[in-house]
C-alpha cells in the first residue's frame, strides 16, 4: 500500500493526522546499537509544530516512545516499533470538508482511489506523517554512526521568492527560524513570510541538501541507482514538486566541455565520495486560511511556509537512503 520504504533497512509508517497516534516500524536494523528515545527526540523537536510565528499553530509535544526492538539500551535485531501520540487535534475544524475537496490536496485523489477518505486534516496524506520519517531517519543516523560512518547531511532553506542564499554557512542553519544558511537572508525571509501570512497567503521555495563524506560504492545499477532512490525519497515528501542534483536542469544550457567541470558525488548512480548536492522545490502551502476570505470555506491550521519544518524531513529521508544502501553494500561484501 505504499507505506514501506527501503530494501534492507525497511521503514513502515502508519497513522493519520487526527487519529490517536502516528508511528513506525523499522525492520532490518542490526543488533547491539545503542539507542534511546533521546537519540530520536532531538530531530523530532526540530520538526515539531508551533516552533515560531512562521509555523503552524498546532501544538504537539511529539514525544516518541520506543515499544519494541530495544533491550537494555541496545537494539536487538528485531523490529523496532515506536509511537508518537497526537494530542492537539482540532478535528471539528475539518467537519465541513466531508463533502468538499480542497484545492491542491489529496482529498479527491483518495476518494477516487479508495472510495473513502479520512477528511480530518488530510488523514494519511497530511504532513503530520512526516514525523515518522524524522524518527526513522534519526535511528538510521545512529546506526551509521555505530559503524563509524562519518557522513554529514545539511539541508537548509536556499530560496524563497527572490531571496537566495548564495554563500551558505551551514553553522547558522539552526540559529534562525527559517533554517536558512545565511543570517541576513534569513531575517529578510522571515519578514516576507510574516507579511504573506498577514495577507492569508503562503510561500514556497527551494531547499538544498549537502551530503559530505558519504561512503563510496553505494548504489545498485541499473534500476536502484542511489540518485533514483534519493529522488524517490525526496519526491515522496509532502508538497515537494521538483528534484535535481549536481548541475540539474542547468545542463540544458551547457556544452559537454563545460559540464565535465562540474563535480558530482554520484557517477553511474553510485557514490564516489565527493559531496552530493541536491535541491528540491517545495510548493506554497495549499491550506491557506481561506475562511478569513470566505466564511463558508473550512478552517484549519497550517504553516505559511513549509520549508523551515521540511528541512529535518529532507535530512531524514537522505539518512534512510544511505542507511539502506550501506547495508546492501555491506551484505554484498560479506
Amino acid at each position: 500500500m505504499g507505506s514501506i520504504f527501503g530494501h534492507i533497512f525497511r521503514v513502515t509508517s502508519w497513522g493519520e493526522s487526527h487519529g490517536k497516534a502516528i508511528g513506525g516500524v523499522i525492520d532490518g536494523c542490526p543488533p547491539h546499537i545503542f539507542l534511546s528515545e533521546n537519540d530520536i527526540q532531538f530531530d523530532l523537536d526540530r520538526r515539531r509544530p508551533g516552533q515560531s510565528l512562521i509555523t503552524t499553530a498546532r501544538q504537539e509535544e511529539d514525544k516518541v516512545e520506543i515499544l519494541s526492538g530495544v533491550f537494555e539500551g541496545k537494539t536487538t535485531g528485531t523490529p523496532i516499533s515506536f509511537i508518537i501520540w497526537n494530542k492537539n487535534q482540532h478535528s471539528q475544524d475539518y467537519a465541513s470538508l466531508k463533502n468538499l475537496y480542497r484545492p491542491q490536496h489529496a482529498d479527491e485523489s483518495y476518494d477516487l482511489k479508495y472510495g473513502i477518505r479520512d477528511y480530518r486534516g488530510g488523514g494519511r496524506a497530511s504532513a503530520r506523517e512526516t514525523a515518522v520519517r524524522v524518527a526513522a531517519g534519526a535511528i538510521a543516523k545512529k546506526m551509521l554512526s555505530h559503524f563509524n560512518i562519518k557522513t554529514q547531511i545539511f539541508a537548509y532553506t536556499k530560496q524563497i521568492q527572490n531571496l537566495i542564499v548564495e554563500n551558505p554557512d551551514v553553522t547558522v542553519i539552526e540559529k534562525n527560524s527559517v533554517r536558512a544558511a545565511d543570517l541576513k537572508i534569513a531575517k529578510k525571509m522571515e519578514k516576507l513570510i510574516l507579511r504573506t501570512k498577514e495577507k492569508n497567503d503562503s510561500l514556497g521555495g527551494i531547499i538544498e541538501v549537502q551530503i559530505l563524506d558519504c561512503p563510496v560504492g553505494l548504489g545498485e545499477p541499473v534500476f536502484d541507482k542511489i540518485k533514483a532512490d534519493f529522488a524517490k525519497a525526496l519526491l515522496s515528501v509532502n508538497a515537494v514538486l521538483g528534484f535535481q542534483y549536481g548541475a540539474g536542469f542547468n545542463v540544458a544550457h551547457l556544452k559537454g566541455s563545460e559540464n565535465n567541470k562540474n563535480e558530482n558525488g554520484m557517477y553511474g548512480g553510485i557514490t564516489n565520495g565527493r559531496p552530493i548536492i541536491m535541491q528540491i522545490a517545495v510548493k506554497p502551502t495549499s491550506s491557506i486560511q481561506l475562511e478569513k476570505l470566505d466564511p463558508t470555506l473550512p478552517k484549519g491550521r497550517h504553516d505559511p511556509c513549509l520549508l523551515p519544518r521540511a528541512v529535518p524531513v529532507i535530512e531524514a529521508m537522505c539518512w534512510l537512503v544511505i542507511a539502506d544502501h550501506y547495508l546492501r553494500q555491506k551484505s554484498l561484501k560479506n
